[in-house]
């Protein structure tokens, strides 16, 4: 027998219509330009093939270490992220129980706080001279560990993570923390009952029922990892020289200096590692569940 639908499919065609207009065709539009030379220097559009994949994708050329950065990005942000993000989300379900909900307001709170000033917050506190964390290292005779912090090639990057990391650890937690609320009291107690200790109901209880959220929050962390802009722009303008330069902030300057096929070319690449990424990410934490 057949099924119908409750709903008219008319009822869709407002917003198929506005998805199609401003999502679907700028998306096969900006694909097409990207195999050709346009840009603002020029009024004519000439079709180039290859040549600005070839141009991203050369060792000559920055753009594999913008790529390089992006990755790295995305790793230890998902890393630091979901690991404290846990630990916090298992100390205020079980270990906290004075004053909860102000601390998991106090956590939540850089989540809605302004990337810009976030941002400018820790270009005052990272200051290599002047800066909150420098000088409190060096009042306490820590004045090897009081580094240019936004400065060295070498640590920018680690820098802006760390930076990136304060401000969303919150957003993790709670997610986290709502999946570990439907996590069954019972079975903690038959655990107990059979003598498991607390590593024990986290391998064998926690973790796997925790699964579906730990998907969703590493799927998060990596399509706004590969997809970071605001909060290196706002620290370090991918500077200093291309340290902390990522594709994003990259696709900005390429348009910023008119070169747009060249931009449609780093933004076609990125959308192409966001599928990737994203599919081989599901699929493996599918395996685990």
């Amino acid at each position: 027998m057949k099924s119908h639908s409750p709903y008219p499919f008319y009822f869709v065609l407002a917003a198929l219509a506005l998805y199609v207009t401003f999502f679907i065709i700028p998306s096969i539009s900006g694909i097409a330009y990207s195999f050709t030379d346009w840009c603002s220097y020029s009024e004519e559009v000439e079709f180039i093939g290859l040549d600005n994949y070839r141009t991203i994708l050369s060792p000559d050329e920055n753009y594999l270490s913008f790529i390089g950065n992006t990755l790295l990005f995305t790793f230890w942000t998902i890393i630091i992220k979901t690991v404290f993000g846990l630990a916090l989300a298992l100390l205020l379900n079980q270990g906290v129980r004075w004053f909860v909900n102000g601390y998991r307001v106090l956590i939540y709170l850089p989540v809605i706080l302004p990337t810009l000033v976030v941002a400018l917050i820790f270009r005052s506190i990272l200051d290599p001279a002047a800066g909150l964390l420098n000088s409190f290292l060096r009042g306490i005779g820590l004045d090897a560990l009081a580094l240019p912090w936004l400065i060295d090639p070498s640590i920018a990057l680690y820098s802006v993570v760390g930076v990136d990391s304060w401000k969303g650890i919150g957003y993790i937690m709670v997610i986290l923390l709502a999946g570990l609320q439907t996590i069954p009291k019972d079975l903690y107690e038959a655990a107990a009952i059979d003598g498991a200790g607390a590593w024990a109901k986290f391998r064998h209880i926690t973790l796997p029922m925790l699964m579906p959220a730990l998907m969703i929050v590493t799927v998060l962390n990596v399509l706004y990892g590969l997809r970071v802009f605001d909060i290196v722009y706002a620290l370090t303008n991918g500077g200093p020289g291309y340290a902390t330069e990522v594709l994003s902030t990259e696709i900005f300057k390429a348009f910023s200096k008119g070169q747009f096929g060249l931009g449609t070319a780093i933004s076609s690449i990125l959308f192409l590692i966001l599928v990737v990424t994203g599919y081989l990410v599901i699929r493996v934490m599918e395996r685990q569940s």
